[in-house]
């Protein structure tokens, strides 16, 4: 896959390199039951929407409703996402550990 740095259309940044993509910093979330659930549902919506979309031979235009839709839910499903507190990393734990012990 070729690296690209322009964006698509419709909001969403277009494919990146590998290399690209491994060097940005995971961070795991906790996630509650209840987020959980709801993304797990809006995923089923936005998976259930695009199948149909490219079943019915649809094309891509900004102004379409149903790309629209996927794109609402798609934000939904992230700001969901990004609520979720972050998990420390071993590290952060270790040094306000270390922090703590020294003050």
């Amino acid at each position: 896959m070729a690296a690209s740095s322009t964006t698509s259309g419709f909001g969403v940044p277009a494919a990146t390199s590998a290399a690209a993509s491994t060097r940005a910093r995971v961070h795991q979330r906790r996630i509650s039951p209840q987020a959980g659930h709801a993304l797990e549902i809006l995923g089923h919506a936005i998976e259930y929407l695009s199948d149909e979309f490219v079943h019915a031979g649809g094309s891509f235009s900004a102004h379409d409703g149903q790309v629209e839709a996927v794109q609402l839910l798609m934000q939904i499903n992230r700001q969901i996402y990004f609520d979720c507190p972050v998990i420390p990393t071993l590290g952060a734990r270790c040094r306000k550990w270390l922090h703590l012990r020294t003050a």
